[in-house]
């Protein structure tokens, strides 16, 4: 793995520019459909593993945005 690669895995990306407001509109959109999962999936193991996966979601996109932004 070269340098950059290593720095842009795990060096400290703060919002700049517009990938602030993507950050809050992801976290936005994924909020929505958690809202919906929450008052229709019965409770269960199931809806906790959805919930988690939810999350991994929320954090590659906001990895994408904070990564790939120039």
């Amino acid at each position: 793995m070269t340098d950059f690669e290593l720095d842009n895995r795990f060096n400290h990306h703060p919002p700049v520019g517009l990938t602030g407001i993507a950050h809050d509109q992801t976290r936005a959109e994924v909020k929505k459909l958690a809202k919906w999962l929450s008052d229709y999936l019965p409770e269960s193991r199931e809806k906790a593993v959805a919930f988690t996966k939810l999350e991994e979601v929320m954090f590659w996109a906001n990895a994408a945005i904070a990564r790939n932004s120039d």
